[in-house]
């Protein structure tokens, strides 16, 4: 069961104002979940700009209804969003870690040595490449946020600050750079040009390289309510259903595949050219078109039961922001992830329920959440003002996080989750 039928276009004229699949270009016509209007998610307000027009884009989920491909149009382009970027991956103790023991499984399962070449797309700040210098296995990054490429280059680690397509592949093809192994974790999500980036893949790996995404898994994304995951610059969301429509048609196969528990649930696709019959398609790719299939993900009336479940997690967040403000107790929020600023737009929520929140990214600090306008403080300040209930927005390292507060228990602090629903830990 290596492809599942895909669902044919319904029969109909197409509209002037339908947009189209960013992958089959078929017409878009059916919403998962309408999250209103909303600010890009790393687009953090100074002080100076407090009181500046701030543009809001609509953050309306669609589906094909051909290649059951889940998306949102494209309101922005890359640069104006990733040229400077406000995430640094090194800042989440835990995802460097899942990083390193990455690599080295990597380097054990693919004999890698100073004859090979890694390539990462979307490298970061250098966070996972440097765990292979140690061991003397060449890498190059490419990452188009200056900001975020500047703190990679001071690692050590070669970087490109370009954005990666079909063109920057061909060149580094001519210039004998090709990739034994391909690293792309969370990008796939962050690409307008879905197939540019894909033949670029294609093109830039070694004939009989393997290359290795990451990206939140949308079954998991469904089963755990998880729409704050969902933002301008996330413009895609993948099954593997749709995920193997693709690669298919760029002539890269699945031939392996692991669930993962990162970024509240993932996928780690392993991908080889067609022709290289050398890696033959495990079990585990079957297995989860399976799963998917038995959970209705080839079927369009799953993806349109979305949207009350997320209308239920505003509802009851409100009424216990509500209820803690009547009480007299105070709120503040650990984190400033995108995820939480679609959360709290979504929601309405601003100082009037949400005093401030921490971060320990010192790029945030000092400045306010988009929309909101939430100021951002250093993790010092929930010491200083010992607020009732911290509600943490980065709920996918909730037991991470919380370890780290274990303080706050001295003053009978709480903590909260709103994902999948809302929860006092």
């Amino acid at each position: 069961m290596s492809k599942v039928a895909k669902l044919p276009v319904t029969p109909g004229a197409r509209l002037v104002h339908t947009p189209s699949c960013r992958f089959c270009d078929a017409p878009l016509r059916h919403t998962v979940v309408d999250l209103g209007m909303s600010p890009l998610c790393e687009s953090y307000v100074t002080a100076d700009r407090l009181n500046e027009m701030e543009p809001f884009y609509p953050l309306k989920v669609l589906v094909c209804e051909r290649c059951l491909l889940v998306q949102l149009q494209a309101y922005v382009s890359p640069a104006e969003i990733f040229t400077e970027y406000a995430y640094f991956s090194s800042f989440s103790t835990s995802w460097v870690e899942h990083a390193r023991r990455y690599c080295e499984m990597a380097m054990k399962r693919l004999r890698l040595g100073p004859s090979n070449l890694v390539i990462e797309l979307a490298s970061n700040d250098g966070y996972l490449l440097k765990h292979f210098l140690p061991h003397g296995v060449p890498v190059l990054g490419i990452e188009p946020a200056v900001n975020v490429a500047a703190a990679a280059l001071d690692l050590g680690v070669p970087t490109l600050t370009e954005f990666f397509g079909a063109d920057l592949a061909r060149r580094l093809v001519a210039e004998g750079r090709r990739a034994d192994l391909l690293i792309g974790n969370n990008v796939l999500a962050q690409v307008p040009d879905l197939n540019d980036f894909v033949e670029g893949m294609r093109i830039v790996l070694a004939p009989g390289g393997v290359a290795t995404l990451e990206f939140p898994h949308l079954a998991r994304l469904f089963a755990g309510n998880q729409f704050d995951t969902i933002y301008h610059e996330h413009f895609s969301y993948f099954s593997l259903i749709a995920a193997q429509c693709i690669f298919d048609a760029h002539g890269l196969v699945v031939f392996d595949v692991e669930e993962l528990d990162t970024h509240g649930g993932s996928l780690r696709l392993y991908l080889r050219h067609a022709h290289d019959q050398a890696k033959p398609v495990q079990p585990s790719v079957d297995a989860l078109l399976a799963q998917e299939v038995a959970a209705g993900f080839d079927r369009l009336d799953v993806y349109l039961k979305f949207g009350p479940k997320v209308e239920q997690v505003k509802r009851s967040l409100l009424t216990f922001l509500i209820g803690e403000k009547e009480r007299g107790r105070r709120t503040a929020g650990y984190g400033a992830p995108g995820k939480g600023n679609t959360l709290l737009n979504y929601c309405g929520i601003r100082t009037d329920l949400l005093d401030y929140t921490v971060d320990r990214n010192p790029y945030k600090q000092g400045r306010f959440l988009p929309g909101t306008h939430i100021p951002i403080f250093d993790p010092s300040r929930l010491a200083e003002t010992k607020p009732d209930s911290i509600l943490i927005l980065p709920w996918n390292l909730r037991d991470e996080i919380v370890e780290q507060l274990a303080y706050a228990r001295s003053w009978g602090a709480q903590f909260v989750v709103s994902i999948p629903e809302v929860q006092v830990l």
